[in-house]
């Protein structure tokens, strides 16, 4: 699986990165950005629950999961 951020919907209420602050992190204006451990590559499998569950407490459903791995 891998996250994406809909930057078009994040508004910086910083869920995400206090949720799983290895998987994501924050810009210089407090927006959502991804880490080096999620950015290209598919998040780790024992991370994958803490991806969904910052996904899912975004209020703006900015945190996007996409479930396909790529290889």
């Amino acid at each position: 699986m891998r996250v994406s951020i809909d930057t078009t919907k994040c508004q910086g209420h910083g869920r995400c990165y206090d949720l799983a602050p290895d998987l994501f992190g924050e810009d210089e204006e407090g927006y959502a950005t991804l880490t080096d451990l999620t950015a290209d590559r598919d998040v780790p499998e024992d991370r994958e629950g803490d991806a969904r569950l910052a996904a899912a407490n975004c209020p703006e459903s900015a945190v996007l999961v996409h479930e396909e791995a790529h290889a």
